[in-house]
């Protein structure tokens, strides 16, 4: 666990729980796995902040805990979920663009509470999107049920382990914490509900001040205390199932330019086919048939049987290996590889891949642009001599001397020595550049840790610096809307909104314009640090 990484977390966790969650979380990081005394000695908390503080670290998956022999409960912080939290902007449009605005709410609402019933998922979603409807016009509860059954079946959310149901013994006093099992055929099974009903709008402050709508508001509260039909049936958003999607689009992309966007479409309909009976840690799809891919082409796409064989034989054939034939049955039997095959084909899927300017990007603005052709030529050429690195990239000697020792003490290029003799004698020995990508990568992906908790102690500057600011326009927002509400003249309303002067509404402005760039730079090293992350991982997989 690196600084960076320690940092980015407890920025993360300041932002979106508070101070005291955010001082449990990056102890329980810093220091590993620690019992609950030890988190309230060490971190001067009172025993009910802690025990809150844990209770939101479990409820959003950001802690687990494991109950020891000797019967107390040890707490674990989870670093790598932590992070995620960076990347809920792009689960949520990636709902959004899958299910449309209800999917992109289920998603929302999952992620912002951590773990919800299915029935109050459907309630709360319904009752937001009827209060963005036109007067007259209500979301019905069937139609958020079936886009959460939707997201279920496609496995983008699941179920939580729950506690296994014993038979309950007097004499024997309960454990210390439960243990939580899930069976893997239940994960995406959903309960049958018959939920009836409309989202409903919020009261206005008119009625909620007549005592009469109040007693039946209190009325209905006591006849709804009743548990709900899937109540301890739990879910979650499936954070692999996202990764999973996010990582084909990026096969696609890279499909599309290496060849055509004929290609680019077999295989997206190839991994829709797999999208659910291949895990997220396999290395290829389940293989599928020529016949099967066919009959599962998109309706636009009028190909014959012949062109298609044509196709899926030139994807195998090709020296990146994203399609692998398998077998000859059916028609023949192929797969996509998933994995980026290593250091092999990892250059080739960046230049492909939409993502290949978010990697190079850096090197030169950090090296500069001859820096960042020698690299690239390391990367072609595997291991080369300082003096065929100068007559490859044209760079004069002292230049080329100079930019491969600041890139070797960057470790952005490693040095080989090759020795002739057992003496290791300079004069009998030769010295090779090469790039090892794996050392590359993560050093690259602990800069973009560091960016991206830069980026946000820069926007919580720009936020902090124009605070009062912000609250007079909030104040100014909520009278109008209160007086429109009221049905105020024009008059009346041009006066509030002059309560804000001109120079005000520019510096207003100017924020708003630097916040959305510094939010659309952490998306983008988002980005980065998900195709960095992605090859790390598929790199230690490999035997």
């Amino acid at each position: 666990m690196t600084q960076a990484e320690i940092k980015l977390c407890s920025l993360l966790l300041q932002e979106h729980f508070g101070e005291i969650v955010e001082k449990i979380g990056t102890y329980l990081i810093r220091t590993g796995t620690q019992p609950l005394r030890m988190i309230v000695n060490d971190t001067g908390l009172l025993l009910d902040q802690v025990k809150k503080a844990l209770c939101v670290l479990i409820q959003h998956n950001l802690v687990t805990y494991q109950l020891q022999k000797r019967g107390f409960v040890e707490y674990e912080a989870q670093c790598k979920r932590v992070l995620r939290i960076l990347r809920y902007p792009r689960y949520i449009y990636t709902a959004k663009t899958l299910y449309n605005d209800t999917g992109e709410l289920i998603v929302e609402e999952l992620l912002l509470n951590g773990k919800m019933t299915m029935s109050a998922v459907v309630r709360k979603v319904a009752d937001r999107l009827t209060e963005t409807m036109e007067d007259g016009k209500t979301m019905d509860y069937t139609d958020v049920s079936n886009t959460f059954v939707r997201l279920a079946d496609t496995h983008f959310v699941q179920r939580c382990p729950l506690i296994p149901e014993t038979p309950e013994t007097p004499d024997a006093p309960p454990p210390p914490a439960p243990i939580l099992v899930i069976n893997e055929k239940d994960m995406y099974v959903v309960p049958r509900l018959n939920l009836i009903g409309k989202g409903k709008r919020r009261r206005s402050c008119d009625e909620e001040e007549n005592g009469e709508h109040k007693a039946k508001k209190q009325k209905q509260d006591g006849e709804s205390s009743e548990p709900p039909p899937d109540d301890g049936i739990y879910w979650q958003v499936n954070i692999d199932r996202f990764h999973q999607h996010f990582r084909d689009q990026g096969i696609v992309s890279a499909v599309a330019n290496r060849m055509d966007q004929t290609s680019s479409e077999i295989v997206r309909t190839m991994l829709r086919m797999s999208e659910v009976t291949t895990s997220s840690s396999a290395p290829y799809t389940q293989p599928l048939s020529s016949n099967e891919i066919f009959r599962s082409l998109p309706a636009g796409y009028n190909i014959v049987k012949q062109v298609l064989d044509q196709y899926l034989t030139l994807l195998a054939d090709d020296p990146l290996e994203f399609v692998g034939k398998s077998g000859d049955s059916g028609g023949g039997m192929y797969t996509v590889s998933i994995l980026c095959g290593g250091e092999e084909r990892f250059e080739d899927f960046l230049t492909l891949s939409r993502f290949h300017p978010l990697i190079y990007f850096p090197l030169p603005l950090r090296f500069g642009s001859r820096c960042a052709r020698i690299f690239r030529l390391l990367l072609r050429k595997k291991h080369l001599e300082q003096k065929q690195v100068e007559d490859f990239a044209m760079i004069p000697a002292k230049e080329a001397k100079d930019m491969l020792y600041k890139m070797l003490s960057e470790n952005v290029v490693s040095l080989q020595e090759i020795p002739k003799t057992p003496d290791h004698a300079p004069s009998r020995t030769f010295y090779l550049y090469t790039v090892n990508i794996l050392s590359s990568a993560r050093m690259l992906l602990h800069r973009c840790y560091k960016s991206v908790a830069n980026l946000i102690e820069r926007r919580q500057y720009e936020t902090k610096e124009n605070k009062r600011l912000l609250e007079k326009s909030q104040r100014v927002e909520a009278i109008l809307a209160s007086m429109q509400a009221t049905g105020a003249e024009d008059a009346q309303l041009q006066e509030i909104e002059e309560m804000i002067t001109v120079p005000e509404r520019q510096q207003l402005e100017n924020l708003k314009r630097n916040v959305n760039k510094i939010d659309a730079s952490e998306n983008q090293v988002d980005e980065t640090i998900f195709v960095l992350e992605s090859f790390i991982e598929s790199t230690m997989k490999k035997p």
